[in-house]
């Protein structure tokens, strides 16, 4: 596939695994995903092509008490195999946001790879929507200069909208928080934090907020000849009429 896109794929492993109460040992299992690993990515694959990543996870249905996989596991893994690390935004605590993750893995990392995902209560996946945190991910991958670094994926699912609605819902809130962030005056902003001028950082922020980005998205969508605002949704109901509706 990476082969005939002309651009390395990214092949990601995920593993749900742990135990719902509480383990005796949390070395042996570790042990033997650390080798059973190695053995999957023992057979060399072009960088050019493939690039493999591991996921980890905080807990799941089932694996509650322990995950064997969690984050602090592959982020060893993935430093000592030169593998790429994913940070999913729903895999951990509800509390903890990956955004902060970023620029602190980045410092050790060629590269990283994010699920892009919006976890309600746990990990459920909802539709990407253009929230605070996705633009804390956004601005720490513009602020950081990490954009041809990093690899963005989207982690969503929601059978109650259309399939197609919900994956070009989810990409325009990303292309937005990216835009977003590209159009902060970064290094002002820096500047500022630099002299110690915390006062002019936050006044600047919160000035930012009320910039009229829209009216450049809109212009972005123009000059690449797709709909402007909501216009898409009338190809995706007249799609859903024409194809979805007639599938078996």
């Amino acid at each position: 596939m990476g082969s005939v896109l002309g651009s390395p794929c990214i092949t990601n492993v995920w593993i749900p695994d742990g135990m719902k109460d509480v383990p005796i040992d949390r070395a042996g299992p570790r042990r033997r995903l650390a080798a059973a690993l190695d053995e999957l990515f023992a057979e060399p694959i072009d960088p050019a092509h493939n690039l493999d990543a591991v996921e980890s996870k905080l807990f799941g249905i089932g694996s509650e008490s322990y995950v064997v996989g969690s984050h602090e596991f592959y982020l060893g893994y993935a430093l000592s195999r030169k593998k790429l690390l994913c940070l999913d935004t729903g895999h951990f605590h509800p509390t903890e946001i990956i955004s902060d993750k970023i620029s602190a893995v980045m410092q050790y990392m060629e590269r990283l790879l994010l699920h892009v995902s919006r976890g309600i209560r746990w990990d459920s996946d909802h539709v990407v929507i253009l929230s605070d945190e996705l633009r804390a991910i956004a601005q720490e991958i513009v602020r950081g200069e990490y954009l041809d670094r990093v690899h963005i994926g989207f982690d969503f699912f929601d059978a109650s909208i259309n399939r197609v609605a919900a994956w070009v819902i989810g990409a325009r809130a990303m292309l937005k928080a990216l835009l977003l962030a590209l159009l902060e005056p970064v290094d002002l902003l820096r500047q500022l934090e630099n002299d110690g001028d915390f006062t002019g950082r936050l006044a600047m922020l919160e000035e930012l907020k009320a910039l009229p980005a829209g009216a450049v998205f809109d212009y972005y969508c123009q000059s690449h000849d797709v709909p402007v605002g909501p216009a898409w949704l009338a190809d995706i109901r007249r799609y859903e009429t024409d194809v979805l509706s007639k599938r078996a």
